[in-house]
């Protein structure tokens, strides 16, 4: 019972915060989803009035963000189930699934619609009226004013939660992703639009389109490896690899620390196994000591390893220290 009391208080003052951060996370999702919803309509009959291929492809753009928003509201929900007899390790990774869903969705929905506007528009030409520029032109004002508020309000939470490290929550990542990249959508639809009405060459307005559907896509490719990532085993960042190490080699009973794994299960949980050589001449019972005071030393100095192993071996493990999850070698693409 002594054994585990610390790691189930450092447990119950986490989940507080943690739910907090969800709470102001889950504020943010539904600005931008209201915003997306909004702004979608009225780009759509704004997009049919004036004729405009770039309007239609910011409307589809929208229509993408407010399903990913939906995911995401999903993600925020499902992550936090405790875990269970069929998921001992919780379900930290409905984060990175959901992310990878939205992903999908804005290379699907937004992207491809984008592509095909702008060639159709190539391919077809449009004639807009003296009124339909004026629709469209006030549509994506509009559009801009709510997308910039929304993106406001993303960075604002991103900035009380430590800037830069916020972003590794796959929600909120994708939040400050989607508004960046519709605040950038509506700017290239504008230019392209007015481009269009001053010299009449519907090239301008499908360059945009397609510009759009090319920042789509690579918004849509960036989020999908970040997600892709985590959801097949990443492992925790080098620098706090590094301190785990630090801490185990530290201790008198420790010789060695052979191999050292580590994986996220989630935004605020890490997986922490390692295979370690003792010194000499411990019994069964004063290894079976070391093992627990270590493993609640580092589940006290990080709180985010929540789930720890160790793995008492006799000798060097070659196999292991040649693993690149063991060396901290990267594989793959």
């Amino acid at each position: 019972m002594s054994g585990t009391s610390p790691e189930r208080q450092e447990e119950h003052q986490a989940a507080p915060a943690s739910a907090r951060t969800d709470r102001r996370t889950r504020v943010t999702v539904l600005v931008a989803l209201a915003a997306n919803l909004l702004i979608a309509v009225a780009k759509a009959v704004g997009g049919a009035v004036a004729g405009s291929p770039a309007l239609l492809s910011e409307a589809a753009h929208s229509v993408a963000d407010s399903l990913n928003e939906v995911f995401l509201l999903a993600a925020l929900r499902r992550s936090r189930r405790p875990a269970d007899a069929r998921h001992p390790f919780g379900y930290g990774k409905e984060r990175f699934f959901w992310s990878l869903l939205a992903a999908v969705g804005i290379f699907v929905m937004g992207g491809c619609f984008s592509f095909f506007q702008g060639f159709e528009a190539l391919r077809q030409g449009t004639r807009e009226t003296s009124r339909g520029y004026v629709t469209g032109l006030i549509v994506l004002g509009v559009a801009l004013l709510a997308e910039g508020v929304s993106l406001l309000r993303a960075l604002h939470q991103v900035r009380r939660r430590g800037g830069r490290a916020a972003l590794r929550d796959p929600a909120l990542r994708t939040v400050v992703a989607e508004d960046g990249t519709a605040v950038l959508g509506v700017l290239f639809a504008i230019a392209g639009m007015a481009l269009h009405m001053v010299t009449g060459q519907v090239v301008w307005e499908a360059s945009a389109s397609l510009a759009i559907g090319v920042l789509l896509v690579y918004v849509a490719y960036r989020l999908g490896r970040e997600a892709r990532d985590q959801l097949i085993g990443q492992a925790a960042d080098p620098e706090l690899s590094g301190r785990i190490r630090a801490l185990l080699r530290a201790q008198p009973e420790i010789d060695s620390v052979e191999a050292l794994f580590t994986m996220k299960l989630g935004l605020d949980s890490t997986l922490v196994a390692a295979r370690i050589d003792l010194a000499p001449g411990l019994d069964s019972e004063r290894v079976e000591e070391v093992a627990d005071r270590v493993k609640r030393s580092l589940a006290a100095t990080f709180p985010a390893a929540d789930q720890i192993f160790l793995d008492v071996t006799d000798g060097p493990a070659a196999e292991a220290r040649q693993s690149p999850a063991a060396t901290g070698e990267r594989g793959g693409a």
